[in-house]
């Protein structure tokens, strides 16, 4: 980073400011730090720290969502395996390597291998209907360069010794398993990569006031009128600001709406909460050394797909297994049971409505889970681990998240949304992220799309330097496999990860 006078805030008066103290703002307020050095930037964060919420390491899986072992990235659609959405969020993770690579690079994160590792993602099906989904899928993405690597077996002794831990007890005679893995997964935790991103943007002069929170949001001729009240002692301050962002998790879309942005007019929020079984025991840990993702039941959302990981925290090993899904009228894990009703509106009740009327199968199955003791949550670990044993595991509260429901026409009114969504006004003063999943992972690539439409006039000056951040920027990795083999190596290198996971000469058919 330079060594230049580091910007501050004219009194009230800021160029940037950011809602929000997660992995979003923090990825946001690093690249316009490079782009521009000179424009001020002022962060507001409810809590006391950065990544309490979401961002926070148990809050989320931890996975870097690359599309290697999530199901529902690869639909059958007419009888055929659609690889286009795993493709579309491998590049995008890959975006984020490059990005947090050259942030390595310039000295911003200190250290990755506090927040990345090589970990093996793997899919895992049961029954016959599974395998013969999972293996067509194989096929379908074996030879995409994008993908290199990925093996499939349904057979038992293979499955031990790519599963031990999963292998025990199983009655591979009573129900036939079948596992498709790439070594090439990462374990990321987002809590330590956005502390390393705020420690640095406090050493060059970005003014983070943690304990505030927004209470007012207005336009008020070229500015943003922003109002924040210290949690602590009440006292209220206001920040001109000429752009903001809007980071802030559940309450993203209420803040939105008190800004008055019409993009969101008729949007609604639905609160989904959940928990994890986490063990500790090291034996355990030592005998399962994967992420280990299966189908979602019927009616649950993406976000609750079944999943075994191993987890790397605070430089600490453990199993996580979940998430169980829950439900509270919070928009926030540390945030207050009145949010949801306080964010109805006129506007929006049709669309809860819709949703209600037609989503029954998620209704039915958060009932199910909330009313889940500890005894049935180990129940339900057996079908991965059938040896699990609850006295090796306890329960940790996940995060929370807010699936945002858009407004559509008669007769459903209203559609639930599981993806990420920016969300931003036409003149392209605020945006915000709305949603979940897969979220952090393709933080960066998400910004460069901000970056686009708020400031699309800027973006050729400033391609040299977005061109440094993120070599394959504009380019597509899935028609250049020499670029994706070039970017993968230098990656690899950067972050520290794995030397062994190269990427084969001979590789796959795409050049």
């Amino acid at each position: 980073m330079s060594d230049k006078p580091k910007p501050k805030p004219i009194g009230d008066e800021v160029d940037v400011l950011l809602i929000g103290a997660g992995i979003m703002s923090a990825t946001l307020g690093a690249m316009i730090r490079q782009l521009e050095p000179s424009w001020t930037q002022v962060v507001y964060e409810r809590l006391d720290a950065p990544a309490l919420e979401s961002s926070f390491a148990w809050n989320n899986a931890g996975t870097g969502h690359s599309a290697l072992c999530e199901l529902n990235y690869t639909p059958e659609k007419n009888g055929r395996i659609d690889i286009s959405k795993a493709i579309d969020i491998n590049e995008k993770f890959q975006v984020s390597r490059q990005f947090w690579s050259h942030q390595v690079k310039e000295g911003v994160l200190t250290d990755p291998t506090e927040f990345i590792h090589s970990v093996p993602h793997v899919s895992f099906a049961q029954g016959p209907d599974q395998i013969n989904y999972l293996e067509r899928r194989y096929e379908a993405l074996k030879d995409n360069h994008m993908f290199f690597g990925t093996e499939y077996t349904d057979d038992p002794d293979e499955f031990s010794k790519v599963l031990p831990l999963m292998a025990e007890g199983r009655d591979f005679d009573a129900e036939p398993v079948a596992i498709s893995w790439s070594e090439a997964g990462t374990d990321v935790n987002f809590g330590a990569l956005t502390r390393q991103f705020f420690a640095s943007a406090e050493q060059h002069g970005t003014d983070i006031r943690y304990g505030h929170e927004v209470i007012g949001l207005k336009r008020r001729g070229n500015f943003w009128k922003v109002t924040a009240r210290n949690r602590h002692t009440g006292a209220k301050e206001v920040m001109r600001a000429r752009f903001v962002f809007v980071g802030a998790g559940g309450y993203a879309l209420d803040l939105l709406r008190m800004a008055g942005v019409p993009e969101v007019r008729g949007y609604a929020g639905f609160p989904i909460s959940g928990m994890w079984l986490r063990s500790t025991n090291d034996e355990l840990v030592e005998k399962h050394r994967a992420k280990v993702y299966g189908k979602a039941k019927v009616g649950a959302p993406p976000m609750s797909v079944p999943h075994l990981d191993l987890r790397v925290v605070d430089g600490k090993e453990s199993l996580l297994f979940g998430p169980y899904g829950g439900w509270t009228p919070k928009f926030m894990k540390k945030g207050s049971y009145l949010d949801l009703f306080k964010s109805i509106r006129p506007n929006n009740i049709p669309s809860y409505l819709g949703v209600a009327a037609w989503n029954s199968d998620l209704v039915t199955y958060l009932v199910e889970e909330v009313f889940k003791d500890f005894d049935g949550k180990v129940e339900t670990l057996r079908e991965y681990l059938p040896n699990a044993d609850g006295r090796d595991w306890e329960t940790v509260v996940a995060g929370q998240r807010v699936q945002i429901i858009k407004p559509t026409t008669p007769p459903h009114f209203g559609s639930l949304e599981f993806g990420t969504a920016l969300v931003n006004d036409q003149n392209g003063t605020i945006a915000g992220i709305l949603g979940a999943s897969p979220g952090a992972s393709i933080a960066p690539a998400a910004m460069l799309e901000l970056l686009q439409r708020c400031f699309g006039e800027r973006m050729i000056e400033w391609s040299p330097m977005l061109y440094e951040m993120i070599p394959t920027y504009g380019r597509s990795l899935q028609r250049e496999k020499n670029v994706f083999k070039e970017q993968w190596a230098y990656t690899q290198r950067a972050l520290q990860l794995d030397d062994e996971h190269h990427f084969p000469d001979t590789m796959g058919a795409h050049d």
